[in-house]
């Protein structure tokens, strides 16, 4: 069975990207070539700063979709194993 995982990248210009694979290491080297997301090609290299492992690609994707509405101040939390739901 194949694990999926959500995760969150910091770029280089301090920003946050969010995304879901079932390799993270392997997308992030997509990133850092320059082949990945459009929003991360002009702010690398990017680092992986978070991940959450999902049983299935539908639960990653909505918990990416839920985790990009997010400001950055959740999602700071989040990677800081804070409870991100209490910060507004």
């Amino acid at each position: 069975m194949t694990t999926w995982s959500v995760y969150i990248l910091r770029c280089s210009d301090d920003t946050y990207y969010v995304g879901y694979s079932n390799d993270v290491e392997k997308r992030l080297e997509t990133h850092n070539a320059g082949k990945g997301a459009k929003y991360t090609r002009s702010r690398l290299p990017c680092r992986v700063v978070f991940t959450e492992q999902h049983g299935s690609k539908s639960a990653a994707m909505k918990r990416e979709c839920q985790i990009k509405t997010w400001t950055r101040a959740k999602k700071q939390a989040l990677i800081n194993g804070e409870t991100p739901e209490s910060i507004k």
